[in-house]
């Protein structure tokens, strides 16, 4: 809907909108339900006054450090924020040798919000450990970061894990309509038409990030001010928000979770699907040659000789990355995955060599059978090296019943084609071999 406002003779408030607009209580969180609804663990230790060490994992602007403040003033403890990026572990010491000094001689409780707890390195995340493990300090930390790869596992086993979801874009809507009609936080009082397509484009431009959006949003109000604009539109908001950069974080968990929903598209031949994730990898500043090396995996782990040409296609959108980079190639690699996405199916080369490295690692040296041994000397023929060789080319059916593998795996197979393309030409041609050795 559209809000009806007087912006033009007034002032924006001094402090940020996002600032402004925290949540005072949980029923004014938005997007973590399943942390604050009527069954949410959050919410249960807020009303049982509870307070233990924890840490909130989750996106930027999902509500870590507004929670953080709920639970300690909840509990009625001192809150002390602190950040690891703008401070070290020797500050965060003397702050937990200040509150065990406060608890010890006044008997309260200091929670310690540590924000981006993942910048402190393993080593550091023990200075934590004999303040928690006391009592003399709750840990609150917040993190964009996998614990289970950031933190170290002494930490981990003193504190809870809550995982934030990212803000929907219901909730950032609900998040914006809010603040446009709060009188006392939000811009109530002050005034410009903003229509819903442009609350919308807002929302989608902010990823999830409740902070991003509001900001988007004040910057949107200023600017109709300052150019005298009667309405903001989606036009407006696009000026504001620039070129929206897609979610990725090279290297991170968010890095690896893209390249994975890619590969379980592409292996689902959901070619939509596919093309999305590519273009979310790209688009977020991926570095095109690592998705075309996963994509030449993809040919042949997913693929293989169901369709051998996927591997070709692969290849050549290799060459046109290692020639042109970006953007240039983006369409090869695009034309590539819808290839890789449409093509048949067939794990049997994954499975065929997975068997492979199996055997090899459980019987690592079997001999190899003296008929196709190298024989390049007399001494080695004299021992009996290449005796009783087969030059399959003489052989009338081109196949002779030579055997091949070491004794030990006489009669084992490895590669057990698919019925899928290629592959079921494949599984014919393989029991005409072996006719023909038979007769050989």
């Amino acid at each position: 809907m559209d809000r009806q406002v007087d912006l033009f003779n007034s002032d924006l408030q001094s402090s940020p909108l996002a600032d402004r607009m925290r949540p005072r209580n949980l029923d004014e969180v938005l997007g973590q339900d399943h942390l604050v609804g009527p069954d949410g663990v959050i919410r249960a230790f807020v009303e049982r006054r509870e307070l233990p060490s924890m840490i909130f994992w989750g996106p930027p602007g999902s509500g870590k450090t507004t929670m953080a403040r709920l639970l300690a003033d909840a509990s009625e403890a001192e809150m002390v924020t602190f950040s690891a990026v703008l401070s070290g572990v020797k500050e965060a010491r003397t702050v937990m040798a200040e509150a065990s000094r406060r608890r010890r001689l006044e008997g309260l409780r200091t929670v310690l919000f540590v924000d981006e707890i993942h910048r402190f390195n393993r080593a550091q995340q023990d200075a934590f450990l004999p303040f928690v493990e006391v009592g003399d300090i709750v840990l609150i930390g917040a993190t964009t970061e996998n614990p289970s790869f950031e933190l170290n596992r002494a930490l981990l086993s003193r504190v809870k894990v809550y995982i934030l979801e990212p803000l929907g874009e219901d909730d950032m809507t609900r998040l914006l309509e809010r603040a446009l009609s709060d009188g006392d936080r939000g811009l109530g009082q002050i005034g410009v038409n903003v229509d819903s397509e442009a609350i919308d484009l807002i929302g989608r431009l902010s990823a999830g990030d409740a902070r991003q959006a509001l900001n988007h949003l004040e910057l949107a109000v200023s600017l109709a001010g300052a150019d005298e604009v009667g309405v903001i539109d989606q036009e407006l908001v696009q000026r504001v928000a620039q070129r929206a950069v897609a979610v990725y974080d090279k290297g991170k968990e968010e890095h690896f979770n893209l390249i994975s929903a890619l590969h379980k598209s592409v292996r689902n031949s959901d070619v939509d699907a596919s093309l999305y994730w590519l273009g979310r990898m790209l688009e977020g500043g991926a570095d095109p040659r690592f998705v075309v090396r996963r994509m030449l995996r993809m040919a042949s782990e997913d693929i293989g000789m169901a369709d051998p040409k996927a591997l070709e296609q692969v290849s050549a959108a290799a060459h046109a990355v290692e020639h042109m980079g970006m953007p240039e190639c983006e369409l090869a690699l695009a034309q590539a995955v819808v290839y890789l996405a449409l093509a048949q199916k067939s794990n049997a080369i994954y499975k065929a060599y997975g068997a492979v490295k199996r055997e090899v690692a459980d019987r690592p040296g079997p001999a190899i059978p003296m008929a196709i041994r190298n024989a390049p000397t007399a001494l080695m023929k004299d021992a009996g090296y290449g005796e009783g060789y087969r030059y399959a080319h003489d052989e009338p059916s081109g196949v002779s019943e030579m055997q091949c593998l070491p004794d030990e795996l006489e009669g084992v197979t490895f590669y057990r084609p698919t019925d899928h393309g290629w592959e079921h030409r494949i599984g014919e041609r393989l029991r005409e071999i072996a006719k023909l050795k038979k007769r050989s």
